[in-house]
């Protein structure tokens, strides 16, 4: 399987702007610039679709780390954000919130922990990750 994005960029690299598309069309010409990255006026940036990309893959992968231990996760909220300092993302931060019936909160610290450790997306990060993990 392999999934694409393209990135178009005009311009120089403070004044320019560029444009992101996902081959899934679930995202079309969004607009980024060193603005959005730094100055956060509407647009996205690489570190803001980053973090959804962590959050939405560590999710799905506790999702499947609680399901081998059992139990069925009612709902998984999961915040990512990404740090950047001095032109490096050097911590991305989760924070997960779930509704899990029957679990304790030890074992499902563990599971997030599991998760943390082994989603596609923390794997592929050469950065520190930190998580927070509670039960609703």
């Amino acid at each position: 399987m392999k999934r694409s994005a393209t990135a178009t960029w005009k311009g120089p690299g403070k004044e320019g702007s560029g444009t992101l598309s996902l081959d899934s069309g679930m995202l079309k010409e969004a607009s980024y610039s060193w603005r959005t990255r730094f100055q956060d006026p509407e647009g996205t940036s690489p570190e803001e679709l980053l973090a959804a990309a962590h959050a939405a893959c560590f999710s799905m992968k506790l999702s499947f780390v609680l399901g081998n231990a059992g139990y069925t996760p009612t709902s998984l909220q999961t915040t990512c954000t990404v740090t950047i300092e001095n032109g490096l993302i050097n911590n991305s931060h989760l924070v997960v919130v779930g509704q899990v019936p029957g679990l304790s909160a030890e074992t499902f610290r563990q599971c997030a922990e599991d998760a943390k450790q082994n989603c596609p997306v923390s794997k592929v990060l050469n950065t520190q990750i930190t998580l927070e993990a509670r039960l609703a």
